[in-house]
C-alpha cells in the first residue's frame, strides 16, 4: 500500500528497539520516552507523540481539510488494498494495536497483551470502554469473526490481503480450502474482552501487523452486502466516523464521541475533497480552502516544487518514506513473459535523470523492491542489502539482451505497447520520460495511457495491461512487507509471476526463528525477484511532498507515508 526522514540513525535505533521490546517481553511494553518528544500518558495508553502547547490557543473551528484526489474504491477493511482507502480507514477504524510515527506498535483496542515463552501464543485484553460508533461494545468476538471473514474462501470480492493472516495457525489451510472448519483457525474469543491468537511460527512483527487494515474489526450487516459503500451504513470504531460521502466529490468525517480516547481527539470535523487537478488543489490551498496540499493523497505540481522551496520553506515538507515506485510487467503476456526483454527495458533508462529532472521531489534511484527506512538485522535493510548489485543501467547490454529476448520470442522487433498509469501529473511526466528513454535507447515505440484510479486497479488485478505503474508502501516495518508480494496465489500478485524457488525462499524466511538466517533468505528472495527474473522494474524510492499550514499541529506523515491526524488540532490563526 501507499513515508520524516527515516534515514536518521536515531529513528532506526528506535525502530530496532521496538522490535526487540515486542519480541522479548511477555507483556505490553510501556511507551518509551524519546529525546525531544513528549509521550502521551493519558488514560488511553497510546504513547503517541504530542506537540500540544498548553499556552497556545485552539482555533474555534476545528475543521481539517485536505484533498483526497481520488474516490476510494472500498471502505471495507477486509477488501480494500490501496492507500487512498487506507487514509480514511486508518482514522475511522482501529485494530488491536496502532502504529506511532516511527512504526512502533502501541496499544489500540487492546490495552495490554501477553505472549507465551515460545512467542507463538498471544492473549489480548480489550478495553472495556471501546465502542462502535453506534454505541455497541467492541468485543473479542468482533475480531474473531472479522478475521475469519477475510479468510473465508467464498467471500466476494476476494480479499487481496487474506495472505497477511496466514501467520495465524490454520489460516492458510482454511483459506486454501484444505480445511473447511473455520474453527481450525487459531483465533478465539475466550470471553467478551479476551482474544487468544496462536501463530504458525514466531513472527517478530506480528504486533505491527495488527494495526493493518486487514486486521481491523468490522461491524457489518450481513443483510447488506454494500454496507461499505455509503456513509450511513458504515459503523466504525476509530477516532472518527464517516457522516457524508458524495461519490466522486467529497467525504466528511466527524469526531466519534464513542471512541475510548475521545478527549484526545481535538478535530471535530475532517473534510476531504476529491479533486484530480493539482493546479486546482494548489489554488484551494493558496486561498485557504485546504490546510494540506500534496501527498499522501493529493499532488503538488512538480514544476512548482523548486519555487515553493524558496517561497514557502516553512510550509513545504519533504521526507523520505518506506515506498518504492516501480513498473509492472505482465509476466504472462508476450513479449513480457521473456526475462531478457524485461531486463533490457529495466537497464535502458536513466533513473538519476528521472529523479533530478522529472519528479524533483528528492526521490533516489531504486534497483530493488524493499523501500528505504525498513529495519534490517543491525542497520536499515537497504544499507545491509545493497540494491546496486542487482543490475546496472547499461544501454549496450540492454540492446544485446533485447536482441536475445526477441529471438527467443520469435520476433524481429518489439511491437508498440502501452504503458498505463493512474491519473496524476507526476506519473504522467515519469511515464513520458521513460517512454522517450526507451525510444531513444532501444528504438521502441510506447503509448502512455492514463486511467481513473478505480479502473486502473481493476485492470491491474485482472492482468489487463502490458506495462503499468505501481508503488508499494510498507504495511509494517519489516522487509517481508515487500518481499512476499509476488508469491503464487498472493492477492497482490498482479504481474502473473510464478517462481516456486522464490516462493520457497519467502516461506522459509517466514518460518525461520533465526533472525540472521531469516534476513539472508529475504535478501535471496529479493535477488531472485529482481536480479534474476526482473519480474518488476524498480525506478525510485519515494518521498512525501506536502504543503501544510503553520497553524496545523500534531499532524504528521508516518514512516509509511500515510498522514496521521488522529491527535491533530488547529491553532488559532
Amino acid at each position: 500500500m501507499k513515508r520524516r526522514s527515516m534515514m536518521l540513525m536515531l529513528t532506526l535505533l528506535l525502530a530496532i528497539s521496538a522490535f526487540v521490546s515486542a519480541c522479548g517481553s511477555s507483556s505490553t511494553p510501556a511507551p518509551e520516552s524519546k529525546p525531544s518528544e513528549t509521550q502521551n500518558s493519558g488514560d488511553s495508553g497510546t504513547g503517541e507523540k504530542k506537540e500540544e502547547n498548553k499556552d497556545e490557543a485552539f482555533a474555534a473551528d476545528q475543521t481539517f481539510r485536505f484533498n483526497l484526489k481520488s474516490e476510494p474504491p472500498s471502505l471495507d477493511p477486509g477488501t480494500s488494498q490501496d492507500t487512498t482507502s487506507f487514509q480514511i480507514l486508518s482514522h475511522i477504524y482501529e485494530g488491536l494495536t496502532r502504529m506511532d510515527e516511527h512504526g512502533k506498535a502501541i496499544p489500540g483496542i487492546a490495552e495490554k497483551w501477553e505472549e507465551d515463552a515460545a512467542k507463538k501464543k498471544y492473549t489480548f485484553h480489550l478495553r472495556k470502554d471501546a465502542k462502535w460508533s453506534n454505541g455497541d461494545p467492541v468485543t473479542a468476538k468482533d475480531f474473531e469473526k472479522s478475521w475469519k471473514r477475510v479468510l473465508d474462501p467464498t467471500m466476494q470480492p476476494a480479499p487481496p490481503y487474506a495472505y497477511q493472516l496466514y501467520y495465524i495457525k490454520g489460516a492458510e489451510d482454511y483459506h486454501k480450502k484444505k480445511s473447511t472448519d473455520p474453527n481450525s483457525v487459531a483465533v478465539k474469543a475466550l470471553d467478551e474482552y479476551t482474544l487468544e491468537v496462536e501463530l504458525a511460527s514466531p513472527t517478530a512483527y506480528f504486533l505491527s501487523l495488527l494495526s493493518f487494515q486487514t486486521y481491523f474489526p468490522v461491524h457489518s450487516d450481513d443483510r447488506n452486502s454494500k454496507w461499505a459503500s455509503e456513509a450511513n451504513t458504515i459503523i466504525s470504531n476509530g477516532p472518527f466516523k464517516i457522516t457524508d460521502w458524495k461519490h466522486q466529490n467529497s467525504i466528511e468525517l466527524v469526531k466519534n464521541e464513542n471512541y475510548y480516547a475521545k478527549d484526545e481527539v481535538k478535530l471535530t470535523k475532517v473534510q476531504m475533497t476529491i479533486v484530480e487537478d493539482p493546479a486546482t488543489e494548489m489554488s484551494m490551498y493558496e486561498t485557504g480552502a485546504l490546510e494540506i496540499a500534496g501527498q499522501p493523497t493529493g499532488e503538488i505540481p512538480v514544476d512548482q516544487i523548486a519555487m515553493l522551496k524558496e517561497s514557502k520553506p516553512d510550509e513545504l515538507k519533504i521526507k523520505s518514506t518506506a515506498t518504492t515506485y516501480y513498473y509492472l510487467f505482465n509476466n504472462k503476456l508476450k513479449p513480457f513473459d521473456n526475462v531478457n526483454i524485461r531486463k533490457a527495458l529495466a537497464m535502458a533508462i536513466d533513473r538519476k535523470q528521472i529523479v533530478e529532472n522529472v519528479t524533483l521531489g528528492g526521490q533516489t534511484p531504486a534497483f530493488g523492491i524493499v523501500g528505504k527506512g525498513i529495519v534490517g538485522l543491525n542497520d536499515e535493510y537497504r544499507n545491509e542489502a545493497d540494491d546496486s548489485v542487482f543490475f546496472k543501467e547499461d544501454v549496450a547490454e540492454a540492446k544485446a539482451l533485447l536482441e536475445k529476448g526477441l529471438k527467443e520470442s520469435g520476433l524481429t522487433e518489439l511491437p508498440e505497447f502501452t504503458l498505463a498509469y493512474n491519473t496524476n501529473e507526476m506519473h504522467k511526466k515519469a511515464a513520458v520520460a521513460i517512454a522517450n528513454m526507451w525510444k531513444n535507447t532501444l528504438g521502441i515505440k510506447v503509448k502512455v495511457e492514463n486511467q481513473e484510479w478505480g479502473v486502473f486497479l481493476k485492470n491491474r488485478t485482472a492482468l489487463n495491461y502490458q506495462v503499468a505503474r505501481a508503488g508499494w508502501t510498507a504495511d509494517y516495518n519489516d522487509p517481508m512487507t515487500f518481499i512476499d508480494l509476488y508469491m503464487i496465489g498472493s492477492g497482490n500478485n498482479d504481474i502473473g509471476y510464478s517462481n516456486p524457488e522464490y516462493d520457497k525462499l519467502v516461506k522459509d524466511a517466514k518460518a525461520s526463528t533465526d533472525p540472521k538466517a531469516r534476513m539472508e533468505l529475504m535478501k535471496q528472495a529479493e535477488k531472485k525477484l529482481i536480479a534474476e527474473d526482473m519480474a518488476i522494474m524498480p525506478i525510485f524510492y519515494q518521498t512525501s511532498v506536502q504543503l501544510q499550514k503553520p497553524y496545523v499541529k500534531n499532524v504528521f506523515i508516518d514512516y509509511q507515508g500515510q498522514m496521521n491526524f488522529t491527535r491533530g488540532y488547529l491553532a488559532e490563526h
